[in-house]
């Protein structure tokens, strides 16, 4: 495989104007994960924010990274260990908060599942509040209620002019020590010095022994282009700024119009080739699956034929020792179904349809079944197969037709 990792902005990227994944671009990042390719969503928002759509990502099943607070904290989200941290030292919020009460700005951060503001009835603060399913809570003397180090702080505004002066002043200010920088034109974010996307995602990379040219990177805004030039490929969204499109190899659609999937269907998924299908990733994650319960393993994949083994146990014989005839159908479709996939072009989704089944003969208790799949048509909207069946000596114990449904992704 090419690519091992895809770095994913999620507002304005991922997500659709609805803050939604769309079925198409889900269907795409499950196929693409299940290439082997590990996605890490990289946004400004804290981790809290972005969990659920890790969840919805499957991310816990097939080992992915949450990158939050643009760069500040880092979560490998299938063990749940914080990979990296950096965070502003207390000492300096009540030089913020002095700076917000002097220019009549809200300020507000970040703790556990809540906001924290000076400001509670701010219609900015409630809306990243709601964005995030987070809780406000509200604290007349800001800087004293902060009895934590936090990721960043943020300031907001309707006077844009007013938080670009400041931004340029604390430029100057707090070089050295912190940085400033607008991620709306109501936020002026105050982070760690050095704390981006770009280097946070190096720290990654390092992690996991990845070089950049592995590294697909997708976003919209001024904040990921640290993390779009890292990459080997970095693409810009079709609804980003100029300045954005700018500085990337590519550009795709908007976040309306599915421009993350065109993109992966494009560059990942239209270019795996059958034997770069990572068999051994497969079996493992589906260890706790039907298909792992049975204790079925892939063991061979091309765009004609696919094979796999099922042992005879207590998982899929009947009571007197012979093996089940609707584990033999379950090892059948989970064949089929692989072969299909391999088959299917990026933009299509594959739903089984039918399975029949002929038993010739038994299998006994400790032996290893091999079941053996060829295709015998690929037409635009169905693909049928043929699973052949055999006991380890070579005797055809089954012969079953899997008939699967190709589908356009909408």
């Amino acid at each position: 495989m090419k690519y091992k990792l895809l770095v994913l902005d999620v507002d304005g990227t991922l997500l659709n104007k609805q803050k939604e994944i769309t079925p198409r671009t889900l269907a795409t990042l499950l196929k693409v994960q299940q290439m082997g390719v590990h996605i890490v969503l990289a946004s400004g928002r804290p981790t809290n924010g972005i969990m659920s759509i890790a969840e919805k990502l499957e991310l816990n099943h097939y080992g992915g990274y949450v990158l939050s607070y643009n760069g500040g904290q880092m979560i490998n989200v299938q063990t749940g260990e914080l990979l990296f941290e950096k965070r502003i030292d207390p000492e300096w919020i009540p030089y913020l908060e002095k700076k917000a009460k002097k220019n009549n700005f809200a300020i507000f951060t970040y703790h556990k599942d809540f906001i924290l503001t000076n400001k509670p009835e701010n219609p900015y603060v409630i809306q990243e509040a709601q964005l995030n399913n987070m809780r406000v809570i509200g604290a007349n003397n800001f800087a004293e209620a902060v009895d934590f180090a936090p990721c960043k702080c943020v300031l907001v505004s309707d006077d844009t002019e007013a938080l670009i002066g400041l931004e340029n002043h604390w430029k100057k200010r707090l070089d050295g020590v912190l940085d400033a920088f607008r991620s709306e034109p109501y936020f002026l974010e105050v982070v760690p010095q050095f704390i981006n996307k770009g280097n946070t995602l190096g720290v990654l990379l390092t992690k996991l022994s990845i070089q950049p040219e592995e590294v697909i990177a997708i976003g919209d805004g001024i904040c990921d282009v640290t993390m779009l030039q890292l990459a080997g490929i970095g693409i810009a969204m079709g609804n980003a700024e100029d300045s954005v499109k700018a500085c990337v190899d590519k550009t795709t659609l908007s976040n309306e119009e599915e421009g993350v999937a065109i993109a992966v269907e494009r560059i990942i998924l239209s270019n795996i080739r059958p034997a770069e299908v990572p068999l051994d990733q497969l079996n493992m994650r589906a260890k706790h699956a039907l298909m792992g319960n049975l204790g079925i393993q892939y063991t061979y994949a091309s765009e004609e034929r696919v094979e796999a083994t099922m042992p005879v146990d207590e998982r899929t014989r009947q009571p007197f020792g012979i093996l089940h005839g609707g584990a033999t159908l379950a090892l059948a479709e989970t064949v089929a179904g692989l072969g299909s996939m391999i088959l299917a072009k990026p933009d299509e989704i594959v739903v089984g349809m039918q399975v029949s089944g002929n038993h010739m003969s038994s299998a006994h208790e400790g032996d290893t079944v091999r079941a053996v799949g060829t295709i015998l048509h690929k037409g635009r909207s169905s693909h049928v197969w043929n699973v052949d069946v055999f006991t380890s000596t070579d005797k055809l114990v089954s012969s079953v037709r899997v008939i699967n449904s190709i589908l356009k992704k909408k």
